[in-house]
């Protein structure tokens, strides 16, 4: 039995689908891509955007005409809130919200005791019972944190969910909507995750979250996100820590002193959405542009060079020329090294959505291109000032060019690398990690013991908008 995944939207989803991804492995199932034959489909889908929902419309469709005898399950935010509409896409289509989301961990068990189907139809109606009898019983509040994968199907990290939901107003946001309160994973349950997955081998752990800089331990308002970092770091261990979307609010002294630890790697994502500090107030988000200005000086004070992205809303509501070069000049200074550029888009059910101050879509199309080519030249400028330096490359998946094996990997600061192990003796010098496998390829064992390893990379230059660098030593 066969089952694929696609996932749209945020870490926090991907951490999500490697984890239902896992409880299908661990039963047997053959876990792959939405691009492969299978006899499930799970959807994770995402609300952010108008696009985001489109695009869930659009693969949903081509994934029921191609295979009219598997079983596409829709889930995540987008199926949280629109249920009804997306149960009429096609037949084959069964919709199952946020909130019950977890209980798909138990799909794969519930078909295996229902005995082995000898069919599609047989698998389908398996199925379909299955999850009729999961929205029978009642919703568990703290099933979404159920979510901990054994192993990671898609990539060579881990994610390790610690909160959930978030408590901010943000008048252009649909995500709380559907995700609700902000919630949190206790510290020692964290620590218990992690070095679990360090066990395993896994020599990076991602921190999701829909808004981590909430995170408070259950029942003790005082340990925060700075007190947990610091909690994880003082643990022994060698797997490095990656931070999900930091609030820039939340860069406070305390969260600046715990992420100076050199197992925190050097890469902070901060939701700037604007640069105006009018459109910042009319949007309720509580910081200003100086406020960014400090919280990146802080950052870049702690930890050498770090890779600094942003994410920006375009054509927000009354949003003017000024509003806008206050956007682009702010960029400009603080010299992201990434950017996530979205135009408006109204989100029903919130505050924004019947705004009648809209900025034209031509225009909001013309301010978006104009960051996204700012966002092209930032990147190069980053990227560019490492080359002929060595970095921490974990390696996540093989590729061919031009007839020699190359892998591909992300840097301590996030940057892509591509490197040839050409030369390379494989026998020794690489930690396997035992429980990873990309999903749908065929690894060797030489090629597994890489995956998942730390390298130390020379970068050398880039190649057609690619960093390249040579190896030059295995596993630290």
């Amino acid at each position: 039995m066969r089952v694929a995944f696609y996932t749209l939207g945020c870490k926090l989803n991907q951490s999500e689908s490697e984890a239902l991804a896992s409880s299908f492995k661990s039963r047997g199932f053959f876990v792959g891509r939405h691009d492969e034959d299978a006899d499930i489909f799970i959807v994770n889908t995402c609300t952010v955007t108008s696009k985001a929902e489109q695009k869930a419309r659009r693969i949903i469709r081509h994934l029921a005409r191609g295979n009219p005898e598997a079983l596409i399950i829709i889930t995540g935010c987008y199926a949280q809130l629109d249920a009804p509409f997306l149960q009429t896409l096609a037949p084959n289509v069964l919709v199952f919200g946020h909130d019950r989301k977890y209980q798909l961990l138990e799909l794969a068990e519930c078909i295996e005791k229902t005995g082995v189907p000898d069919n599609d139809l047989q698998l389908q109606n398996s199925a379909r019972d299955c999850i009729s009898g999961f929205l029978d019983r009642p919703a568990d509040t703290h099933g979404i944190f159920r979510f901990d994968a054994d192993t990671y199907s898609f990539h060579s990290r881990a994610f390790l969910k610690i909160q959930d939901g978030c408590d901010h107003q943000c008048a252009y946001c649909r995500v709380r909507l559907a995700r609700g309160k902000s919630v949190s994973l206790s510290p020692d349950e964290v620590i218990a995750r992690a070095e679990h997955l360090a066990a395993s081998g896994y020599r990076e752990i991602v921190l999701t979250g829909v808004n981590i800089t909430a995170y408070q331990a259950p029942g003790d308002s005082h340990f925060r996100l700075p007190r947990l970092l610091e909690y994880i770091t003082s643990r022994p261990g060698t797997f490095r820590v990656r931070l999900s979307s930091l609030e820039p609010e939340m860069i406070t002294r305390e969260f600046i002193s715990a992420a100076a630890h050199p197992r925190i790697c050097p890469h902070f994502h901060i939701p700037v959405q604007s640069g105006s500090d009018r459109i910042l107030k009319a949007v309720y988000r509580p910081y200003t542009a100086d406020k960014l200005r400090s919280a990146v000086r802080e950052l870049r004070r702690i930890k050498e060079d770090p890779f600094l992205a942003a994410d920006v809303i375009v054509g927000l509501p009354g949003e003017t020329d000024e509003d806008f070069e206050a956007t682009r000049s702010l960029i400009e200074e603080l010299e992201f090294a990434a950017l996530h550029v979205f135009p408006f888009s109204p989100r029903p059910g919130t505050e924004l959505y019947h705004s009648k101050h809209h900025v034209p879509e031509r225009i909001a199309g013309e301010r978006s291109s104009v960051l996204r080519d700012m966002a092209d030249r930032l990147h190069e400028v980053y990227a560019s000032r490492w080359i002929g330096r060595e970095l921490e490359i974990l390696p996540e998946e093989p590729k061919i060019i031009n007839g020699e094996k190359f892998w591909s990997g992300w840097s301590e600061n996030y940057l892509r690398v591509e490197f040839s192990l050409k030369g390379l003796d494989l026998r020794s010098g690489v930690r396997p990690v035992e429980k990873a496998g990309l999903a749908g390829t065929d690894l060797s064992a030489a090629d597994q013991g890489v995956r998942g390893s730390l390298v130390r990379v020379l970068l050398t230059g880039m190649e057609d908008d690619r960093l390249v660098g040579t190896i030059r030593q295995t596993e630290l």
